[in-house]
Order: structure tokens, then C-alpha cells, then sequence
């Protein structure tokens, strides 16, 4: 371990940290890197093709399809913050990662996340002024408000992210540089840290509860009154219309939020290196993966597109 002396308490500091990632798996480390890279690639071509589709397809110029624009995108960037790294360690088997390069990933990973969860509502909110007040659609979900709604997910949470981040590696890390993740994360990394951290472990919850709980429980209001209204349309066709409108964003809601909820809100003393990995795997990496397929393969309008598009071809 790397550390410089610091004179003045007598205390150490590491310099830079170990992301001990999959190490446990020497074996496994060719089959890692080839499954990560064709993850990558499904997540980079999938969510490319949406932005594609959704930009050169007439039908597709829509709110609903603006905003999964928007979202596609955001997961390109998403996953783009850990993938590499993982793929750079596993194939070079270094595993250092200097203090800065950590907080830098730490925050960008927590801005992306938040985007993430502040794009989800904004998304269900979209769903929720279609199915119940279609006669006012056009009008209140216009090309301004849709892109004030984007651009306010994406600058957000970026004050904040930055400040909690400032506030994690301001604190001395001097019992180990061993990060027992593939990725620089809050749960690991406050792990390492000297003394006290129950006010930093606090902040992380009420941020949580803001960034997480907060949209989660606007997105459960939002789909409490589709379902509401969904229910009252007077035939079975039109009903089965309005739930294939949102059943992939329930499904993607769920998956995300569901991890995440549990990775971030459950006591410290329940976290387990092998669990956060595995938690962490399926928000930041598996979901991603699949979010194409689940909004493309559920959404007529997108496979009449890729199918107008094919046949122009």
C-alpha cells in the first residue's frame, strides 16, 4: 500500500486506492473481460439505435420518444463511467486508481444516477398527461417543457452529487486502499474511512431519500392514476392500448429502482462485498443491457420503424 505521512496529526492518507474488482476469480478473468465486452457493445449499439430511430423517423417525433431519446443516451454515459475501467483492469490486472480518478468516477456515476432517477419520473409524468388528459397533451407537454423537463434532469443533481462527493474524500482513508468493488461506490468507500463517519453515512441517506425516494414515489402517484383511469376506458381494447403504453417504463422503473433502493437505503451492517457487487452489476450494467429490448420489443411504434427502416434499405 501507497501512503504519505502527514505531519501534522501524525495520521496516514492513502494516495490511491485498489479496486480489488473480480480478483477473487483468476480463473475466470478471460471470461469476464469477453462477457463485459459483448455487454458493452449490446449496450452501446442497442441504445445508439434508439437515439437513430428516434431522430430520422417521423413517427417518432414525439414527447414520449424525445425523452427515450434523452434516456438512451443517458445510459451510454451511464454505463461508460465503470465498463471501461472494468474491462482495463481485468485486461491489464492493474487495479490502482488514483484518489482524484476514484472521486471523479464516484461523481459522475452519482450525477448520471440521479439524472437516471429524475428522467424516470419526468417519463412517467409524460405517461400519466397522455392517458389522463389527452386533450391537453399537445399543449402541456410542448417541445419547450419537454426540453426544460430534459435539461432539469440532467443538470439536477449535479450540485448536490458534487457536494457529497467533495464531503466523502475529505475524510482521511487510513485503515486500508483496498476497495472491495469493481467501481469507486459510496457503500465501499466508506468502508475505508477513519473515525466517524455516521454524519457522512446520513448525508448518503438523505440524498438517497431525495434522489431516490423522492421520484420513485411521484412516478408511483403518476402510475396510481393511470391505473385509475386506465380502468375506466370502456373496452378491453382500448384498456390493453393504454397499458402497452406503459408497461416498459413500469418494467425498467422497477428494475432500476428496485436495486438501487436496496444497494443505498438497507443499514450498513447488512452490506456484504459479494451482495453490492452483484446489486451493483444489475443497476449499472445489466439494466442498461436490456432497456433497449424491453422499450423496443414492447413498443409497436418503434418496431414499425426499424421495419420501414429495413425495408428502405
Amino acid at each position: 500500500m501507497k501512503y504519505t505521512e502527514i505531519k501534522e496529526d501524525n495520521a496516514s492518507t492513502v494516495t490511491y486506492f485498489l479496486l480489488l474488482g473480480f480478483s477473487d476469480l483468476p480463473n475466470l478473468q478471460a471470461f469476464l473481460f469477453g462477457m463485459f465486452s459483448i455487454m458493452y457493445l449490446i449496450i452501446l449499439i442497442g441504445n445508439s439505435f434508439i437515439i437513430v430511430i428516434t431522430k430520422i423517423d417521423p413517427a417518432l417525433r414525439k414527447p414520449m420518444y424525445f425523452f427515450l431519446a434523452n434516456f438512451s443516451s443517458l445510459e451510454i454515459c451511464y454505463v461508460s463511467v465503470t465498463l471501461p475501467r472494468i474491462l482495463f483492469n481485468i485486461a491489464t490486472q492493474e487495479r490502482s486508481i488514483s484518489v482524484l480518478n476514484c472521486a471523479t468516477q464516484m461523481c459522475f456515476f452519482l450525477m448520471l444516477g440521479a439524472t437516471e432517477c429524475f428522467l424516470l419520473a419526468v417519463m412517467s409524468y409524460d405517461r400519466y398527461v397522455a392517458i389522463c388528459n389527452p386533450l391537453h397533451y399537445p399543449l402541456v407537454m410542448n417541445p419547450t417543457k419537454c426540453t426544460q423537463l430534459a435539461a432539469g434532469s440532467w443538470l439536477g443533481g449535479i450540485p448536490v452529487q458534487i457536494g457529497q462527493t467533495c464531503q466523502i474524500f475529505s475524510l482521511h482513508f487510513c485503515s486500508s486502499n483496498q476497495i472491495n468493488h469493481f467501481f469507486c461506490d459510496l457503500p465501499p468507500i466508506l468502508k475505508l474511512a477513519c473515525g466517524d463517519t455516521s454524519v457522512n453515512e446520513l448525508s448518503v441517506y438523505l440524498v438517497a431519500m431525495l434522489f431516490v425516494a423522492f421520484p420513485f414515489m411521484l412516478i408511483l402517484a403518476s402510475y396510481t392514476k393511470i391505473i385509475a383511469t386506465i380502468l375506466k376506458l370502456p373496452t378491453a381494447t382500448g384498456r390493453a392500448k393504454a397499458f402497452s403504453t406503459c408497461s416498459s417504463h413500469l418494467i425498467v422503473v422497477f428494475l432500476f429502482f428496485g436495486s438501487a433502493t436496496i444497494t443505498y437505503l438497507r443499514p450498513k451492517s447488512t452490506h456484504s462485498p459479494g451482495t453490492d457487487k452483484l446489486l451493483s452489476l444489475f443497476y449499472t450494467i445489466v439494466t442498461p443491457m436490456f432497456n433497449p429490448l424491453i422499450y423496443s420489443l414492447r413498443n409497436k411504434d418503434v418496431i414499425a420503424a426499424l421495419r420501414k427502416l429495413l425495408l428502405r434499405k
